[in-house]
């Protein structure tokens, strides 16, 4: 019922731009699942319970796009596009999920296989993601800030972008392949000329630490796709 009303709420508020795109229409994750009694009617026997019509404009849409879902409700994502998208094209706009990947595993939100199974089949096609650093050396002006980001602008490759001292970015490294957030970072040491310790010493261990990739990053063999690297 939530649900619901803050669909109505939300159509109500965007009533005119919706009237200007006659080929736009606003649904929700929930739209096409039994809820209250009836989902646990439906809970109970399975697919031959009874569950509500899918609306029309899901029915006759090509492209769906999602916006604003939490890590809690990637469930109901998945199951939406398992049930109404189907092989259609769908679209998650501006959700971080990098950010919701974190919670992944943790009590009270969706397993890693979330990520296994199915966020690691959408392809990237804009994607910034900003990161600063700060390096301590042995001469003035003794600690040293640089800023960059990562960058793909599909079909473009993954780019490592610094930012200069005008505040513009420059590409300094590119590829096919994600860069994961260790390998990112040692692309902009290198171009700022930090990589100063012995490889394999233990300065540079230090210097990296031991963890220099999250897990998602890490589980490449667990997952069913590897669109979301490439």
């Amino acid at each position: 019922i939530q649900r619901i009303r803050h669909q109505n709420r939300s159509q109500n508020m965007f009533r005119s731009a919706l009237q200007l795109a006659p080929n736009v229409s606003m649904g929700h994750l929930l739209e096409a699942r039994a809820t209250g009694v009836w989902g646990l009617v439906s809970k109970f026997q399975g697919d031959k319970g009874w569950s509500p019509e899918i609306p029309e404009g899901a029915q006759s849409a090509e492209v769906f796009i999602v916006v604003n879902a939490s890590t809690v409700e990637l469930s109901d994502v998945r199951k939406y596009v398992d049930d109404v998208v189907q092989n259609r094209a769908f679209v998650t706009w501006n959700l971080e999920l990098d950010t919701l990947r974190a919670d992944l595993g943790l009590l009270g939100f969706p397993p890693k296989e979330m990520q296994y199974q199915f966020l690691s089949q959408f392809k990237p096609v804009f994607y910034v993601r900003k990161r600063d650093y700060s390096k301590t050396v042995s001469v003035a002006p003794f600690v040293v800030n640089y800023s960059g980001a990562l960058l793909r602008e599909y079909p473009g490759p993954w780019q490592v972008m610094i930012q200069q001292s005008s505040g513009e970015y420059g590409c300094v490294a590119e590829r096919k392949q994600r860069y994961n957030l260790g390998e990112f970072k040692e692309e902009l040491a290198e171009v700022m000329g930090l990589n100063i310790e012995e490889e394999g010493s233990t300065l540079a261990f230090l210097r990296r630490g031991y963890k220099t990739s999250t897990w998602w990053e890490d589980d490449a063999e667990k997952e069913e796709s590897d669109n979301w690297r490439t």
